[in-house]
């Protein structure tokens, strides 16, 4: 039965939480797992089998016995269909690209012209006419990301900063300047979310906001933008040597 990589909905799954139509696992009963859990699968594999052994079953699966049996066809296997099915046209599909090189000079070696295997890359399509068959062009196969109403919309930079803030947080550094100069028009402010947990937070603080004060006054003399790049890597220097993590710096001028 289908479910040996521990998929939800698969049949080995409701077995083991009592949503199979047909099939109720009764203590005395023994279930071989007989494949190895593919990298990335090892969390379902696990549960499912703790959900088998809660149900009272005897459950044999790898490492413990040397059960594993591949799900994909040997090599000879793969000749025996070729000889049968004598394809004129031939096809190499599953796997990375290397496995397929490898079938496509396993049909050459049963008698398949190399002009006639098509070793065709996602985005490639593949024209079948009467006439024959070619790579006629190839469509864009890169990921498309669905995010809330925007379908493919989300790029890189956005992505990165995402990963940013969900690893380290964000300070937001609220500079008031006088208008149309930079003097500061009052004590500058920070606001923080998702960035500082320890019980010195408020010690962290307060000296955090007089390395931003004090680096304000430093470059006042400088273009705005400058200041703003000298006060993002201040903060941020500080942030990383005192909590080992990088928060996203925003600093954001008032002007009174």
């Amino acid at each position: 039965i289908t479910g040996s990589q521990g998929q939800p909905e698969a049949a080995l799954a409701r077995i083991a939480t009592d949503r199979h139509r047909d099939i109720q696992l009764r203590k005395e009963d023994t279930v071989v797992i007989s494949a190895s859990p593919i990298p990335g699968n090892e969390e379902l594999v696990a549960k499912m089998i703790n959900q088998l052994v809660a149900k009272g079953a005897e459950v044999i699966y790898p490492p413990l016995a040397h059960v594993h049996v591949s799900g994909h066809a040997s090599q000879e296997e793969m000749k025996l269909l070729l000889s049968l099915v004598h394809p004129r046209y031939f096809v190499p599909v599953h796997g990375e690209l290397r496995h397929l090189h490898l079938h496509a000079r396993l049909a050459e070696t049963m008698g398949i012209p190399k002009k006639r295997i098509f070793q065709i890359r996602n985005g490639d399509v593949l024209e079948i006419a009467p006439e024959g068959c070619r790579v006629a062009e190839q469509v864009p196969s890169s990921y498309i990301f669905v995010d809330g109403s925007g379908v493919g919309d989300v790029g890189p930079k956005v992505l990165h900063e995402r990963d940013a803030l969900a690893r380290g947080g964000f300070v937001v550094a609220v500079i008031p300047l006088r208008k149309g100069t930079r003097e500061l028009a009052g004590k500058p402010q920070l606001v923080t979310r998702g960035a500082i947990y320890t019980a010195e937070a408020e010690d962290m603080m307060l000296k955090a906001q007089d390395i931003l004060e004090k680096t304000i006054k430093k470059h006042k003399n400088k273009k705005r933008q400058a200041m703003l790049v000298a006060v993002q890597q201040a903060l941020s220097r500080y942030f990383y040597q005192t909590t080992r993590r990088n928060p996203v710096i925003v600093p954001v001028v008032q002007e009174c």
